[in-house]
């Protein structure tokens, strides 16, 4: 049996979609793009959704909108993927990496010590699918010291008067924190649309904006969309029309727009993602936690606590007892059973770029135990209960070899 980690969920329904995009001789961003935002403003309770073409661009127009440049610090966890971080460095600015908690989120205790006067931003990051604790950071940042240390240097700052909170909530879509679905949770969510997440339009991102007064919505999403357009004042779609073809530059934007071919993919998974997708990848999850529930070196993900839910994007099975040289032994058992899974993330301080800029281990003890015992298991809803079997059985006679059991 060979089982592969993550294959897209492409249907009668995904072909059509594409296929309509493709004759209506319009594959750029269009109608089905702007479809597509009103689909995930849904799903994330919000007003305005804009698409691009990746979540790491969602998170670079978002800070660069915010006025974040060179010199300001920007909290991120260490515990990600590095997209996260280089989102902030190439504007200029300082990924400041804190460690991270037993669940995979961000640790709130370590936000609050390294907030300083250059801080302009932190990025909670929903590992696995699971919710970073928004009431406690949103707490932090609105506490009566951490706002007097805030110094804004530009109209969006002054605005807010706060602390940015910018959520990489690219495995989280469709979640549910204490009740609210993720995207309404902090400032403004970006979620990732790439191939391997929940819903794919092959690459993609989406930026929920869910700023408060005295911020409109659709304003800051009509400045987001000039800013992915390159600054021009009508997208390609506008000037077709008779008559439209004159446009104008008013700002130094970017090329991040998605365009409708890839738009459409997405539009047919999300308008069955909560009758169909998410209850399948949910499925899964529940079946592994049976089986593996069975053995106490399993520590199983969280999944469901209260009101609080995950999107089930990845599986994070750790396993107890072991360290990375074994973890390591037994992912290439489970390889030799023709089954490929993965482990989320590397610790960026571990990484060769990161570790050139200055970073270290040192602080990010809890990262590192995450990290060493990991391993990601597939979960998608084309799974069958007889594959899932054959994965955990693969997963428990990998672990008896290494560890001689």
């Amino acid at each position: 049996m060979n089982i592969p980690f993550s294959p897209p969920y492409i249907d009668d329904d995904v072909l059509f979609e594409v296929e309509d995009s493709l004759k209506s001789g319009w594959i750029t961003t269009g109608p089905k793009t702007k479809a597509l935002e009103v689909e995930i403003s849904k799903i994330s309770g919000v007003d305005h959704t804009l698409c691009v073409n990746s979540a790491t661009s969602g998170l670079m127009l978002v800070l660069k909108w915010f006025g974040i440049g060179p010199g300001d610090e920007v909290i991120v966890p260490s515990y990600t993927y590095c997209a996260t971080a280089l989102a902030v460095h190439h504007l200029g600015a300082i990924p400041i990496m804190v460690d991270v908690k037993p669940d995979f989120t961000i640790d709130p205790d370590k936000i609050l010590a390294v907030i300083s006067d250059k801080t302009k931003a932190i990025i909670p990051v929903d590992i696995a699918g699971w919710p970073a604790d928004y009431d406690t950071i949103n707490k932090i940042i609105c506490s009566a010291e951490v706002v007097k240390l805030f110094h804004p240097n530009c109209a969006q700052q002054q605005q807010l008067g706060r602390i940015l909170i910018l959520s990489d909530a690219a495995h989280s879509i469709g979640a549910f924190y204490k009740g609210k679905p993720t995207g309404c949770l902090c400032d403004i969510t970006v979620f990732s649309l790439h191939a391997v997440k929940n819903i794919t339009t092959a690459e993609g991102g989406a930026i929920a904006i869910n700023l408060p007064k005295p911020f409109i919505g659709f304003d800051v999403y009509a400045q987001m969309r000039l800013m992915c357009l390159n600054g021009q004042t009508k997208d390609a779609y506008t000037k077709t029309k008779v008559g439209g073809w004159r446009y104008d530059i008013i700002l130094p934007g970017f090329k991040m727009n998605m365009p409708d071919v890839c738009a459409a993919i997405g539009l047919a998974q999300i308008r069955k993602y909560k009758s169909l997708l998410l209850p399948e990848r949910k499925r899964v999850a529940k079946l592994y936690q049976v089986e593996f529930s069975k053995y106490t070196w399993a520590q199983l993900p969280l999944l469901m606590n209260g009101d609080t839910e995950s999107a089930y994007h990845i599986f994070a099975l750790r396993i107890n007892g072991i360290n990375e040289t074994q973890r390591d032994a037994i992912i290439d058992e489970i390889a030799l059973h023709q089954v490929a899974v993965n482990v989320h993330f590397i610790p960026m301080p571990m990484l060769t770029l990161f570790k050139d800029m200055g970073y270290t281990m040192e602080n990010h003890l809890v990262a590192y135990d995450n990290y060493s015992r990991e391993i990601s298991l597939p979960i998608y809803p084309q799974l069958t209960t007889i594959q899932i079997k054959y994965i955990v059985d693969a997963v428990v006679v990998s672990y008896n070899k290494v560890m001689g059991v």
